[in-house]
């Protein structure tokens, strides 16, 4: 296919990555001229182009760019009746996109993470985008949504990225403290819960399960878990979760 990418921020550069070598044609745009060479670099399918050429030139657009930097540009790009335009940004309804790129019709909202840049990721889309299957159905796993709210409020779960890694990142560094080996202790910690994770898509099993196993009375994992309950820690996520449903129209 030919696919376009309107900015050319962190998540086009893993969107290109999971793309290129699939024999796709893959255009971004000039916006950043030094992000995108960088993402362009090694990348014989990739070429670079300004965003109107972009927009021209593909059958699939995914736009990658900051709410209030699409509202200033996206009305006077050349979009088609033909194009599938798949929007990975937070802030901008798609009411507004359906006015903003006009004529086209086939118009759905994803999030992905960084992790699409070597397959596996989930990407919950509204309304359902055939080119979103396409694409990425073989690599990862779409996850249709029943609504937009539905969608936004995945936009809220993807946030739960960062702070669990920062804990894990804490978790990791108290045991290279012990273990005098940081890199060591960061691959170990990240290797248990890819493990957890990976029982869970292979065994359908849910958290409920995981946390039932790790239930030993006076076991490590219960006398931490107590602790972190104990702390306030799962309120404090459920009321950082809350914060954001103003902004995400919750």
């Amino acid at each position: 296919m030919r696919v376009g990418f309107i900015g050319t921020g962190e998540i086009a550069e893993a969107m290109v990555t999971g793309l290129a070598g699939q024999g796709h044609q893959i255009m971004i745009s000039a916006r950043n001229h030094e992000k995108a060479s960088a993402l362009a670099a090694g990348k014989m399918e990739v070429s670079i182009a300004e965003n109107a050429e972009v927009v021209a030139q593909s059958e699939v657009v995914f736009l990658c760019l900051m709410a209030n930097v699409a509202r200033s540009l996206l009305a006077d790009l050349p979009f088609r009746a033909d194009q599938a335009i798949i929007s990975v940004m937070v802030d901008l309804p798609l009411m507004e996109l359906h006015q903003l790129c006009a004529p086209a019709q086939d118009i759905a909202l994803t999030i992905p993470l960084s992790a699409i840049a070597t397959g596996g990721s989930m990407l919950p889309v509204y309304p359902a985008s055939a080119a979103l299957q396409t694409l990425f159905g073989n690599s990862d796993t779409i996850l249709p949504v029943v609504s937009e709210a539905a969608l936004n409020a995945h936009f809220a779960g993807s946030a739960l990225s960062a702070p669990l890694i920062a804990l894990m990142q804490t978790g990791s560094a108290w045991l290279s403290q012990q273990t005098g080996d940081r890199r060591a202790a960061e691959k170990y910690v990240a290797g248990v819960f890819a493990g957890f994770l990976r029982q869970m898509s292979q065994q359908d099993v849910d958290f409920e399960t995981l946390l039932t196993g790790l239930a030993t009375e006076g076991g490590l994992n219960a006398s931490l878990k107590s602790h972190m309950a104990q702390a306030g820690a799962h309120d404090a996520l459920v009321e950082g979760l809350e914060a954001l449903k103003p902004r995400l129209g919750l």
